[in-house]
């Protein structure tokens, strides 16, 4: 690949690593595929404000950044086969710690080794490499309007080709970049270690604002409505307006996070190292429920998918739990041998999800119960990605396997 030098926005200091919070190490949507509306069974009367249009829950055939969507749902509209196949394997060199993006019938996944590959869907041929000034950790691929947008352990976004890999941009923070890019219209949102927000032009990556948060920004933005909601390590949940970053509220959430927060209509679900995975009503602003593990106490580090009345969740005891979106009740959980530090994803009716006992999980949405496993022998802290009637996981060894 042709290297070419950095451009850097200007008026940025140089990147400088900050001190980790407690977090171990979980895509815009761009509309490139075809666009529905997900019913959600909530009651409107109880969380939609009245104001306020209900959000568009987006399901399409491509998984163009962390969660498939600006909702950050983990929901899909590829269809999987019911028995799924091993198609082909990848080696990247390091760990893969984040979710791969897959556009146009190419994915596109990062690693420890510093590098971003885009592979052809088929028989997951490299079609070009780009390499980043430091490893790639837990920030997924963000894929839109021919771009392809990534944070690096360096501080810096990354905004290259999808064509080609070719660097158009690079902007520097000065902290770790954990957080996944989201693309909105014309501007990129991201979080850093350095603990602000960052709103950046799409076109040539200089700042539009940024804002500060008590501690590192781990999570990826939710979006709706023109905000950008983030759950933090300073134990906030915050609603912030993209146009202009002004904070509109913000919410205690009793403990530091790093999962990101899922978004229905007039509601967020997150979990917490406090054990906890909670349920905020956005018209309220207040917190609507509460759920643990009353058996096992142990943080929720992973990012929830939500579909249908229901809130999937892995969990650091090493169970699934799936809950009721308007009460927080548990509908079902299922047993695995490790942390599941995986975000589930979601598609034709089940749950697809990793765990760090080395294997990946196909479970029934209504059920919990197990249709299908794949022992890869690594542990599994990295999210799934569904598109193109495959399905995507990376591994702690660097191996990325493709299923159809």
């Amino acid at each position: 690949m042709k290297s070419s030098p950095y451009v850097f926005a200007s008026g940025i200091k140089p990147p400088r690593l900050t001190q980790l919070c407690f977090l171990a190490s979980i895509l815009q949507c761009a509309f490139l595929g075809i666009v529905l509306l997900l019913p959600v069974a909530l009651q409107p009367s109880a969380w939609v404000h009245q104001n306020v249009k209900p959000l568009p829950q987006v399901l399409q055939q491509d998984w163009p950044q962390f969660r498939c969507n600006l909702q950050l749902t983990g929901v899909s509209l590829s269809t999987l086969p019911a028995t799924l196949k091993l198609l082909w394997t990848y080696e990247t060199g390091d760990s893969i710690e984040s979710s791969a993006a897959i556009v146009d019938g190419t994915v596109y996944v990062g690693s420890q080794s510093g590098e971003l590959v885009a592979l052809s869907i088929p028989k997951g041929a490299v079609r070009w490499k780009y390499r980043t000034n430091e490893g790639i950790g837990e920030s997924s691929p963000c894929v839109g309007q021919g771009v392809v947008y990534v944070g690096d352990l360096s501080g810096m976004l990354h905004a290259v080709n999808a064509s080609d890999g070719q660097r158009r941009w690079v902007f520097k923070t000065n902290g770790e970049i954990k957080s996944s890019p989201v693309l909105v219209d014309d501007r990129v949102l991201v979080g850093s270690y350095d603990e602000h927000l960052y709103c950046l032009s799409a076109r040539d990556g200089s700042l539009l604002w940024k804002f500060p948060i008590n501690g590192p920004v781990h999570c990826t933005a939710g979006i709706a409505e023109g905000i950008a909601y983030i759950s933090g390590c300073d134990e906030t949940f915050r609603a912030v307006r993209i146009s202009d970053g002004k904070e509109i509220f913000n919410i205690s959430s009793g403990a530091y996070t790093g999962a990101s927060p899922a978004l229905t209509p007039g509601a967020a679900y997150f979990g917490t190292f406090g054990n906890e995975v909670l349920g905020v009503n956005l018209r309220t602003r207040r917190i609507a429920w509460h759920y643990q593990n009353p058996k096992r106490q142990f943080p929720f580090y992973s990012s929830a998918a939500v579909v249908e009345g229901k809130v999937i969740v892995g969990g650091r005891d090493k169970w699934v739990h799936c809950l009721n979106a308007k009460t927080g009740k548990v509908l079902w959980t299922f047993l695995t041998n490790a942390r599941v530090e995986s975000s589930p994803a979601v598609a034709s009716g089940r749950v697809y999800v990793g765990s760090n006992d080395g294997r990946f999980y196909v479970l029934d949405l209504n059920k919990g119960t197990k249709l299908w496993e794949f022992l890869a022998g690594a542990p599994l802290s990295a999210s799934p990605a569904i598109a193109a009637g495959c399905v995507v996981i990376g591994s702690q060894d660097g191996r990325l396997y493709c299923f159809g």
